[in-house]
């Protein structure tokens, strides 16, 4: 699965089967912020939404910066894999 950090945007993108999914956050400070994340149903329960937070947690540790999250899914997600 590749993900592509759409820097301008602020949001991580990845394509499956003609379907795209993202991940919406933002930088203040010392923190990435997770605000949204959207998986299309037709391509839901493929882990598809896991791999955007995942790439978003491993990014933010690469820069150092605290993870804080505004979506649901994701706060679920980081508190199952700390």
């Amino acid at each position: 699965m590749q993900i592509h950090d759409n820097q301008n945007a602020h949001r991580l993108e990845v394509e499956i089967d003609g379907h795209k999914a993202w991940l919406d956050y933002a930088l203040e400070g010392k923190n990435l912020i997770i605000r949204h994340t959207e998986v299309p149903d037709e391509v839901g329960g493929r882990g598809v939404g896991s791999a955007l937070v995942r790439h978003a947690r491993d990014m933010a540790r690469a820069a150092r910066l605290n993870v804080v999250s505004h979506c649901s899914f994701a706060t679920t997600w980081l508190q199952k894999h700390p």
